[in-house]
């Protein structure tokens, strides 16, 4: 299974050229909603939320509109998807973006680009 891993030895420092690299590939634009890799704070630490493929989000589609692909990513079919919201309800994570007006969800597909723009190199895409 193809997924982006959050490494545990490096700091976050909050940047959010992660989120913007995301944000950037789906809607050409800058905008914290529009990601589907979320920086916030556990306790004292900045951490970076990402999508951990467990399928919640598949299993719970009316519209069967998540599936995994070849390489074991859950993925998003634009043509099935009804905009219901329910995959981002029940998103363990809360990484599924569902920007306001949008007629379709985003998740992440473990593209890299948010890896490739961390300067902190804290985020990996990973086979398992």
């Amino acid at each position: 299974m193809k997924k982006l891993t959050v490494k545990k030895d490096i700091e976050c420092q909050a940047c959010l050229a992660c989120m913007q690299a995301c944000s950037q590939a789906y809607f050409k634009q800058f905008h914290q909603d529009m990601s589907c890799i979320q920086i916030g704070m556990k306790g004292a630490e900045v951490k970076p939320t990402v999508c951990i493929q467990c399928g919640k989000c598949a299993k719970n589609c009316p519209e069967q509109a998540i599936k995994q692909n070849a390489k074991g990513t859950y993925v998003i079919d634009k043509k099935l998807c009804k905009a219901c919201g329910k995959c981002a309800e029940v998103c363990p994570m809360h990484v599924i973006a569902f920007p306001e007006g949008a007629s379709v969800a985003f998740k992440c597909i473990a593209c890299g680009l948010c890896a490739k723009a961390c300067p902190m190199e804290m985020l990996e895409v990973i086979e398992k």
